[in-house]
């Protein structure tokens, strides 16, 4: 494969947060990628942990300045970028001020999720979206990693379906370790409802907004599905294995990243 344009949307990536099965994967492959002859942008969001004077990170002006509406709130998108020079890989930021300026990921100093994690990962979803129409760079496959990208392939295949992003095909990546106790918030679908979302749209997650019912839904809209890591919870590859999608079983992205590039292809 090559020639191709991978769009990679991560909840994480090394080096700028900790090493994890996600921010290694999200770190490897992108570069695997492109070595191969392919195309690549990869997106992550702006957590406060992440020090932008050691990254060297700075606003992209032009790509900035759009607002999000959430829940009948505007929510400024701030776009920065920094550059992994041994990859050669650039990684573009997806930053708001009430949404990402604090330390933490997803759970507070007390384990706690945050009660703003369905916006925060609603803006993350349509704000990665957003930012490479306006690029004008239209990505061949978009390829998810963790639960915060969950929301990419709805809009994908809802809000963007009569759209530039509309030839685009959606892989979504699955992680044992990757996942939230307790639910979203009552009101996340009234959150989600924006251009052509309609509550049929969403009935999986509103059965229950816990973390199973949100990887369902996510499966739901998404082309392929890849294992990111060994195990797999029986409940969540049951319901994958029951959809008859695209599945390619967990292949170590470090020894074997041609695996992925023969699965992007058959979507291609």
């Amino acid at each position: 494969m090559k020639n191709a344009k991978i769009l990679f949307i991560c909840s994480e990536i090394a080096p700028y947060l900790p090493e994890s099965e996600i921010s290694s994967i999200c770190r490897q492959l992108p570069q695997a990628i492109q070595e191969m002859g392919n195309e690549i942008r990869t997106f992550v969001p702006h957590y406060g942990c992440i020090n932008d004077r050691r990254h060297q990170l700075h606003e992209v002006i032009r790509l900035s300045g759009i607002n999000l509406i959430i829940d009948d709130n505007d929510h400024p998108l701030v776009i920065k970028v920094a550059s992994i020079s041994a990859a050669r890989m650039q990684v573009y930021f997806i930053d708001n001020e009430d949404f990402f300026r604090r330390k933490q990921l997803f759970f507070d100093d007390n384990g706690k999720a945050f009660a703003d994690n369905d916006e925060r990962a609603i803006f993350y979803a349509r704000g990665a979206l957003e930012t490479v129409k306006k690029l004008q760079w239209i990505p061949d496959i978009i390829h998810c990693h963790g639960w915060f990208t969950y929301m990419v392939p709805l809009f994908l295949k809802q809000t963007y379906k009569d759209d530039i992003l509309s030839n685009s095909k959606v892989i979504l990546s699955l992680y044992s370790n990757d996942r939230f106790d307790g639910t979203f918030s009552d009101t996340v679908d009234k959150k989600l409802f924006c251009k052509n979302v309609k509550s049929k749209h969403i009935e999986t997650l509103m059965e229950k907004p816990d973390y199973e019912h949100f990887a369902k839904f996510a499966i739901d809209y998404s082309d392929g599905i890849i294992y990111g890591s060994k195990r797999i919870g029986k409940r969540i590859d049951e319901y994958v294995r029951g959809t008859e999608k695209q599945l390619l079983e967990y292949h170590d992205t470090k020894d074997n990243p041609q695996s992925y590039a023969n699965f992007y292809e058959k979507f291609l």
